[in-house]
């Protein structure tokens, strides 16, 4: 069933002169991803590093657009759009909720970041920011980010 519904996702995307950017497991896929990384964040102990936490450190490879002391800009590896980067703070935030009063600063950087790549990728006709936060959010890594993608006209509603 699924492989229809991705299959016809891709013929309504062709019919529209668009390319189809649903990843193999669909948007199920990821909110199963999302309930798995919200119940492996809820357990006690030490949580271990998330995979931007490895970006960060360079144990794992990423095609990075950006870097200051802050933030990091990288190339999302699941795309879903033509352009679909990513903007992170280096200092690890689990979630937009958790925030405090003393981050707003960082949360505007990391905006200023995103419009600045934004066009730097050519996305002068608009692009979407998204900020995926907890289980219900679809939020799966636990490391807040901002999704910035463009390219191509949006839907709404998005969810």
């Amino acid at each position: 069933m699924a492989g229809a519904a991705l299959r016809g996702a891709r013929g309504l995307a062709r019919r529209w002169g668009q390319r189809c950017y649903v990843a193999a497991g669909g948007q199920d896929g990821e909110v199963q991803k999302a309930q798995r990384a919200a119940k492996a964040s809820e357990e006690p102990g030490q949580r271990s590093p998330t995979i931007f936490s490895k970006i960060i450190d360079r144990t794992i490879r990423a095609d990075i657009l950006y870097e200051d002391d802050k933030c990091l800009a990288f190339r999302d590896v699941a795309p879903q759009a033509p352009v679909h980067f990513l903007v992170i703070p280096k200092r690890p935030i689990p979630r937009l909720s958790c925030v405090a009063t003393g981050d707003a600063e960082l949360l505007g950087h990391l905006l200023l970041v995103a419009s600045q790549m934004a066009k730097v990728e050519g996305l002068v006709d608009g692009y979407r920011v998204v900020i995926n936060d907890g289980k219900q959010g679809a939020q799966s890594v636990y490391h807040l980010h901002l999704h910035v993608l463009g390219g191509r006209q949006m839907g709404w509603p998005p969810g």
